[in-house]
Order: structure tokens, then C-alpha cells, then sequence
């Protein structure tokens, strides 16, 4: 009797164990303690960035160098890009392929909008401090598709029919 109580009781012991495993979490000390989400593993594609900090409390902020190509002119030009573009979509499809001259402006609104946004999201997603290669890479795989799309879209306008026609044939499919 005394050997199935202590079956049962070891039973009880490993399934419990079983159940909060994933639960606790041993640190370096043999110390267990609870993990802040259950249901996930703990799995990061970067490591944290080191927690220093530059200077005393006392310092200042730091004040950024002025340039008119990366403040309120910059901010500008993206505006005046993205409500361009709002025409030159509309004009060709609702009056007809106008001129060469407004599909180029067109296709020129469109290379510049995308890569703007483009680099937006690698400024945004790959800082500097803590992959600058990665995000060296990213410019210039940027540029480069930039560059063969502008080349394509140039194409596309002197050897062929142009964007806004090209898209009624193929709406018109």
C-alpha cells in the first residue's frame, strides 16, 4: 500500500512539474520564477540595445543640425509629391491619355512618392546605432531599384504606348 501512495504522490509530482515548466523560469541562482507571458516563447530577432546613458542627467538634449533638406522642406516636398499625384492618377483615366508630357509627370510623382516612402521605412525600421551596415545595404539596394524602375518606366514611355494606356488596355482586358 505504502509503494502506491508513494507511485501516486511521484505521479502527482511529475505531472505537476510537467504543467508549470513552461510557467517558471530558473534563473543563474536555481531561483524559479514566473514568466511574464505564458503562452509564448521568449524569442528575439535583435538583442536589446545597450541601456547607457550618454552624458549626466543634467546635460542638455541634444539639438539636432539644422538642413533644409531633412527638416520642414523635406516634410514639404513629400507633401507636395503625394498631392500631385492625386491629378495626374485622375486626369488621364477620366479625360482620356492626355499628353506625354503629363504621363511622364506621372511616372516620375510615382518613382519619386515610392522611394521617399521607401526610405522612410528603412530610416524607421533599421537605425543606425544598432545595424548600420544593414541599413547601409538597404539604401543602396533602394537606389538601385529605384534607378532600374525609373529606367523602366522611361522605357515604357518612349518605346511604347505609356503608363496610362498601358493600364486602360490591361483594364480593359
Amino acid at each position: 500500500m505504502a509503494s502506491i501512495a508513494r507511485q501516486s504522490t511521484l505521479l502527482r509530482q511529475s505531472c505537476l512539474s510537467a504543467i508549470r515548466a513552461p510557467l517558471v523560469n530558473r534563473n543563474a541562482a536555481g531561483m524559479s520564477q514566473m514568466v511574464a507571458f505564458h503562452a509564448s516563447a521568449k524569442k528575439q530577432i535583435l538583442p536589446p540595445l545597450p541601456q547607457t546613458i550618454q552624458g549626466t542627467v543634467n546635460d542638455p538634449a541634444p539639438v539636432p543640425h539644422t538642413s533644409p533638406s531633412h527638416g520642414s522642406y523635406h516634410w514639404s516636398f513629400e507633401r507636395l509629391v503625394c498631392v500631385g499625384l492625386v491629378p495626374l492618377t485622375i486626369a488621364p483615366f477620366a479625360a482620356g491619355s492626355l499628353h506625354p508630357v503629363t504621363d511622364a509627370a506621372l511616372c516620375s510623382l510615382l518613382v519619386l512618392h515610392s522611394h521617399i516612402g521607401f526610405q522612410a521605412s528603412i530610416i524607421d525600421y533599421f537605425p543606425k546605432q544598432r545595424v548600420p551596415k544593414t541599413r547601409a545595404l538597404c539604401n543602396w539596394l533602394l537606389r538601385l531599384t529605384t534607378l532600374t524602375t525609373a529606367v523602366g518606366l522611361y522605357e515604357l514611355e518612349t518605346n511604347d504606348v505609356g503608363i496610362t494606356e498601358g493600364l486602360r488596355r490591361i483594364w480593359k482586358a
